[in-house]
């Protein structure tokens, strides 16, 4: 049957017209490559992450802070949260960090402006008292972040489902107390960790420790290494021992311990595959890591 040529010059007309918007899409597709990537992860905040910006003293994010008075907080010390000031990105995933023994917030404070400046909300805290021991400290990390997302200010800038835990010495072995007793947390970071128990089977949060070589208040062969060993082997863990280093390197601030937290709570508390690159293979030894292990590649 022959074909008039007006109906066969409308379908070809069509099929140029469906041609050309295909091609549309795929030319917005290739310009909007990372927009896509975030409409796949909602939790995914702040540019494509390179070396020089995990290094960086401060992040994309400008940042503000609150204090909170030991009056108002309930089973903590009270603390400092630092936020980013933005409400554009929406609700941004928390991390709570305890001090260490005998030790004050301020130890610590050095990372809730250099983490918050990436796209989290930090809340630095104090303890009940300095000699809390570990297993109060996780306590007090949960009540931190109780508070943080029931009772704060920036509650509403907080995701409750996104929450992690950090601590330096007892406050590192608390981490693993909290990690243990919450389950549902996405993130610990024990930092020159002190703890008697030094078994963790019980732990299923993500759980990055750092050791340092020259520490002997905690020394890794009777803490650090066996906490990481005696994590679940099926979890997805990592140790990185800082070279020339003390107990008390956690305490100041430090390019190493930052690009590889910020790293670590990226990849599992916001789900962010970007910062994979940085965490496996896992480092190298170099001048400021003595040595690493871990699961590679992440699987959570």
């Amino acid at each position: 049957m022959q074909q008039h040529p007006h109906t066969s010059r409308r379908r070809t007309g069509r099929l140029a017209g469906l041609t050309a918007a295909l091609a549309a899409v795929v030319g917005l597709s290739t310009l909007t490559g990372p927009g896509a990537h975030a409409a796949d992860n909602p939790y995914e905040r702040g540019p494509a992450p390179t070396e020089s910006s995990i290094e960086a003293l401060r992040g994309p994010y400008a940042v503000s802070d609150i204090s909170v008075s030991r009056l108002s907080a309930t089973g903590f010390g009270g603390g400092t949260i630092y936020y980013p000031t933005t409400t554009a990105d929406g609700t941004f995933g928390a991390i709570a960090i305890s001090p260490g023994f005998t030790a004050l917030e301020s130890s610590i404070s050095w990372l809730g402006p250099r983490l918050a400046s990436q796209g989290f909300v930090v809340f630095t805290i104090d303890t009940l008292t300095t000699v809390d021991q570990p297993d109060s400290r996780g306590d007090q990390l949960l009540a931190a972040l109780d508070y943080l997302t029931q009772r704060s200010s920036v509650r509403n800038r907080v995701d409750s489902s996104r929450l992690g835990v950090m601590g330096h010495s007892m406050g590192g072995g608390g981490s693993l107390e909290a990690a243990k007793d919450r389950p549902s947390l996405q993130a610990a970071i024990p930092l020159t960790p002190w703890n008697l128990d030094k078994t963790w089977p019980e732990v299923r949060t993500p759980t990055l420790i750092f050791g340092a070589d020259g520490d002997t208040i905690a020394p890794v062969s009777s803490h650090a290494e066996p906490f990481y060993g005696n994590l679940p082997s099926s979890l997805d863990r990592a140790y990185l021992e800082l070279n020339n280093a003390t107990h008390f390197t956690p305490n100041s601030s430090n390019t190493t311990i930052a690009k590889y937290s910020i790293s670590w709570l990226k990849r599992f508390i916001d789900n962010d595959t970007r910062y994979e690159q940085f965490l496996c293979p896992l480092p190298r030894p170099s001048l400021t890591i003595e040595e690493s292990r871990g699961n590679c590649p992440h699987t959570s």
